[in-house]
Parts: C-alpha cells; sequence; structure tokens
C-alpha cells in the first residue's frame, strides 16, 4: 500500500488535537515526542510518556506532558486517545495486548515482534476488534525509496535484484541480549530491505536461503546474507551488517531496460542504459517520522487508508521468520509454508 492513499472512511477519532501517549522516548521515540511537540501541534497532544530512564523527567518538563512510571497507566489514562510505541522488541506483544484490551489505536514501531507466530496473533487481534495497528515502517516514506518505486514499472521485467543495508556496529547493550532483543541483524536490519522490496516491487518474497555470521556481537548475528526468489521469478540478493564503520543502503534492479540503481541513506539515483549512467534528481533523504505521522493522523481521523497496517509489518517478519529458519537449516525456506 502506497503510504497516505485516500479513502473515504468513518472518523475514529473525533479529538483536535489527537492526544498522544508515547511508550518508550529514548533515541528514536524522542524522534516522534519532537515531531509531535514541534512540527505538528496543529494534529496532536503530547498527552503522557512512560520511560524508565532517569532522563523521563527531564523530557516530560521540556514536551509540558505528563510523565508516567508504569506504561499501563498510560495505555489506560482518559488522557490518551491513542498510543505510540518505542520500545524494546521483548516489550511490543504485551503492550499491543494491554492497548487492544483498552481500545486505544497504536502506532507501533518495527519489527511488530521477533516471532511471526506472535506477530500474526496480534494482528488478528486488532482486526477481530477493528482497531487501528499501524507499524512504524518508515523507510517507505523515504525518497529514495519512493522513487525507486514509481520508476521501476518503467524499466520493464525484473531480472535480478540486490538490497544491502550496512550500518556501524551497534552500541546499544541490548541489542547483545536475546531476551530483549529477540534476534540480531535479521530482525532489526533486513526487517528494512524485506518491506522496502515488497514496497518497490509490489511482489512477494516467496523462497529465501540466508547464512548469518556473529563478528562483534557474541550471541546474535550481525552479518547476514541471503538468496531470495520473488513471485515474478526474479532472482535476488541480500546483504545486511552491523559490522563496519561505515553506513548504506542500496537497492539495484537489473531490468528489461537497463538498471535502475538507489541509496537511500545518501540519497542517490542511478538509471544505466549500456555504458551510460544517468544520475537522477531526487529530494535528499528527510526525516520519515513526520509524513509517517501527518498520515497515521489523517488515517486515524478517517481521511485515509491506514498507512503501514499491521498485516504489511506481519509480512516483513514472516520473511524474517523464514530467514531464521534457513540460517539454522542451511536450508532453502519456503515462506507460504511457515
Amino acid at each position: 500500500m502506497t503510504p497516505g492513499t485516500r479513502h473515504q472512511g468513518r472518523r475514529m477519532i473525533k479529538n483536535d488535537p489527537l492526544r498522544v501517549g508515547i511508550i518508550g522516548t529514548g533515541k528514536h521515540g524522542s524522534r516522534y515526542a519532537n515531531h509531535i511537540v514541534k512540527d505538528l501541534g496543529h494534529c496532536f497532544q503530547l498527552a503522557a510518556i512512560s520511560r524508565r530512564s532517569a532522563a523521563a523527567k527531564e523530557q516530560a518538563a521540556a514536551w509540558n506532558t505528563r510523565l508516567f512510571a508504569d506504561w499501563r497507566e498510560l495505555v489506560s489514562s482518559p488522557l490518551v486517545d491513542a498510543v505510540i510505541c518505542v520500545t524494546t522488541p521483548n516489550l511490543n506483544p504485551e503492550i499491543a495486548r494491554f492497548c487492544a484490551a483498552q481500545n486505544k489505536p497504536l502506532l507501533l514501531e518495527k519489527p511488530l515482534t521477533t516471532d511471526f507466530h506472535t506477530a500474526k496473533e496480534l494482528v488478528a487481534l486488532f482486526e477481530r476488534k477493528s482497531l487501528p495497528l499501524t507499524i512504524g515502517q518508515t523507510l517507505r516514506y523515504n525518497s529514495v525509496i519512493c522513487a525507486l518505486r514509481d520508476m521501476l514499472p518503467s524499466m520493464g521485467r525484473v531480472f535480478s535484484l540486490g538490497a544491502s543495508q550496512r550500518l556501524e556496529p551497534s552500541t546499544l547493550s541490548w541489542l547483545e541480549q536475546p531476551e530483549i532483543a529477540g534476534a540480531g541483524v535479521i530482525f532489526h536490519t533486513a526487517v528494512h530491505l524485506f518491506d522496502a522490496l515488497r514496497f518497490i516491487t509490489g511482489q512477494e518474497i516467496v523462497r529465501i536461503r540466508a547464512t548469518a555470521r556473529n563478528i562483534y556481537n557474541p550471541r546474535l548475528e550481525d552479518v547476514v546474507t541471503a538468496e531470495v526468489l520473488m513471485a515474478d521469478g526474479a532472482l535476488g540478493t541480500i546483504d545486511t551488517s552491523k559490522v563496519s564503520p561505515s553506513r548504506a543502503c542500496r537497492y539495484e534492479f537489473v531490468c528489461e531496460k537497463g538498471q535502475l540503481h538507489g541509496d537511500q541513506v545518501h540519497g542517490l539515483l542511478q538509471k544505466i542504459v549500456g555504458m551510460d549512467i544517468s544520475h537522477l534528481p531526487v529530494p535528499p533523504p528527510g526525516p520519515a517520522i513526520l509524513p509517517l505521522l501527518e498520515d497515521w493522523y489523517a488515517y486515524l481521523q478517517g481521511d485515509i487508508d491506514n498507512p503501514i497496517p499491521g498485516a504489511e509489518g506481519l509480512a516483513a517478519v514472516k520473511i524474517c521468520h523464514a530467514c531464521r529458519k534457513s540460517v539454522a537449516t542451511d536450508q532453502w525456506v519456503t515462506i507460504d509454508e511457515l
């Protein structure tokens, strides 16, 4: 689904501005809070935050909002109309179930969970209750990824593709703890690539075979490479890691009418025909959270469809699950057989 697709829907949230509570206002969660306070005051009111760190008191004072020590009190508070969850993955299932029990719309940062069966249960729960569940797969708003999606049909049939995301070694200690992180780069990095490829091509990944290594992370994988087969027959390679002091995220499509290349980190877009390389104009990468929040607000007002439904987050988690299974078995895994 294209973010921001317009439709006529019933108005689900009638408060204007919408009163939002954020669970988890660390490095990434604070980006949501700052956009709400500084950029989207006409849409949202930051009604409450919940964070375990001592810095939470200073944040609450700076944002002029209420601090809840227990996130359950935030979710159940009548001051909060909808919830944004930006926590470690181990907390996502409990928070999502509690939001559903309190009938609170939820914007949940990726990955939805690091367990496919739990993710499937949560999506079904929100669907049964007709309760909004939106997933923060924010790369769908990146200018290069959107340009690749728009241009790819003009390139004719796609024969093969490549996607790589290379990041610096993580400095977050919880990413080395399986009981908190749930997985390594398969669920925390490759999930971006799997979702982006589905979004750009409109095709599903149907089979995968993967290999992983532990370089700096002793307990969870920090290098993964994989072969994939797309539903239209295109072959692909995936490469994701957190081992090099460098950052890039590149997509390459080998097509009937040439090649299309893009790097969503560095804002590069290229078309290759024969020996000619055309450097195509593309807006520089900007904050992806801001347009997601704008669309989330419009969705909750009934003006557009859900920008990134729970089912889309589930699809990415399912591929991650297959990838992890392939690493464990050293075999091809068919996604639909999970």
